[in-house]
């Protein structure tokens, strides 16, 4: 019999079509991009097999010797810090192919491989070979069989690894973000030190507490992405955190770059005020200092900043139907991440850190819900509201992208919102814009 030459759904232009339109008059993506084995696999080989994928934060990797294991597009990665530059490697021996760490551990100065001992030096170089000169090899040469790399860059606080040596740079992927984030000086900002001074009384207040935490989510990584990016869910889904993150207080924030966004100006405290408990970061400008960032980061990195504290969540998608949130809590240089932090802090922390965690919740039903609807139900996919799901539809064209495109050289960054009003579908203009799009000249 004749092997079947039949084009696979997703690869075929009109899986897509809905989607590839106007937010005015484009649709969701099919039950089968979350719901379908085939489409999962295809998934991990060409989006995240290419695109720049956050894997863990900087200060995981802070002091040498700590190697950390991550899934990349179905492959293996370690990570380790190298001098002052963070290094990845496919974990994989270059004798015979051996895994060479199952799990995070401290390794000292040398990736050591469990079975011949061959001995690797923090840079990826081959530094030992045990008893491989007894009978010698004219054609072995150390130099040559170091690590294999992967790509590897950083970004304020986050690790990003790319398989694909033609994607574009970080820097591009990023687009404007950098920029546009820029006076938060992220990069700086840690995880809380959990331990009270004891004169400060009740250094109890950090025991339940932590500023790292994970959830098992059985939904589609896909669902939980797109649930961060808007906020048509917000009043039905999040009823207490639309009393600090109100509605008619959102407006869009993206620029040119592999990313979607939206901002709460200004985050309100007239009826709940857990974003507001903690000390604010120094050197703000207006719009940062009274504003919610909330960034989807292409393809799994979802970034709230607050002017005092951020809730970085890295997204590891395990199969169609669960996902693995790796979430932290980070703060600027201050109180909260002084070696011993006042009992206040730590206590202001825990209140934040709670409604964070309520929060959260409530959107793991609802994705999970949605990925039992997906799965069990299968409707075709409905019409997007524009004025609240533009951002879903920005993210949906770059899954399709990457689902699609033979080549990451013919990567299109998307385009940002032009200044003013146009592409906005806020209630008004935003009352106090980020710097880049306040110096932005308006659009005709």
């Amino acid at each position: 019999m004749a092997s079947s030459t039949a084009v696979p759904t997703w690869a075929d232009g009109g899986f897509w079509e809905g989607i590839r339109r106007d937010v005015a008059s484009a649709f969701g993506m099919p039950p089968a991009a979350y719901a379908d084995g085939d489409f999962f696999a295809a998934e991990q080989r060409r989006l995240f097999g290419r695109a720049w994928v956050g894997v863990a934060l900087a200060a995981e990797l802070a002091a040498p010797g700590r190697l950390l294991v991550r899934s990349v597009g179905g492959r293996s990665v370690v990570l380790t810090r190298s001098g002052d530059r963070i290094r990845g490697f496919l974990n994989s021996c270059r004798h015979r192919g051996t895994e060479l760490a199952e799990a995070d551990c401290d390794i000292g100065s040398t990736i050591r491989c469990p079975y011949h001992r061959w001995g690797y030096g923090t840079d990826g170089r081959l530094v030992s070979a045990p008893l491989f000169d007894s009978v010698p090899r004219e054609d072995f040469d150390r130099a040559d069989w170091g690590l294999v790399p992967v790509r590897v860059e950083t970004w304020g606080p986050v690790v990003f690894a790319c398989l694909d040596e033609r994607t574009p740079p970080l820097g591009e992927w990023l687009g404007d973000l950098a920029d546009r984030m820029s006076g938060y000086g992220l990069e700086e900002w840690r995880p809380i030190a959990l331990t009270a001074s004891p004169h400060d009384g009740d250094a109890s207040a950090a025991a339940t507490s932590t500023s790292t935490c994970t959830f098992d989510v059985a939904a589609n990584w896909k669902l939980v992405a797109e649930n961060f990016a808007e906020y048509y869910h917000l009043g039905w889904v999040h009823p207490q955190l639309a009393k600090v993150s109100r509605v008619k207080d959102h407006y869009r924030y993206q620029g040119p770059g592999m990313y979607c966004g939206q901002t709460t100006t200004p985050v309100s405290g007239d009826q709940r005020d857990d974003w507001l408990t903690l000390p604010p970061a120094s050197g703000l400008d207006h719009s940062d200092a009274t504003s919610g960032r909330f960034v989807t980061l292409f393809p799994n990195v979802l970034l709230s900043v607050l002017p005092n504290h951020v809730f970085v969540v890295l997204l590891e998608a395990v199969t169609a139907g669960r996902t693995i949130e790796h979430c932290a809590f980070l703060f600027p240089p201050g109180p909260a991440t002084d070696p011993v932090p006042p009992a206040a802090v730590v206590r202001a922390f825990e209140v934040t850190r709670r409604f964070w965690i309520e929060v959260n919740d409530e959107d793991i039903d609802i994705c999970e819900r949605a990925q039992r609807g997906l799965s069990r139900g299968g409707v075709p996919p409905g019409p997007l509201a524009p004025r609240f799901e533009e951002p879903v539809n920005r993210f949906h064209k770059m899954v399709a992208d990457l689902m699609t495109l033979e080549s990451m050289t013919d990567l299109s960054v998307p385009p940002g919102d032009r200044p003013g009003t146009a592409d906005r579908y806020g209630t008004a203009l935003n009352p106090a814009p980020p710097h880049v799009e306040a110096s932005a000249p308006e659009s005709g």
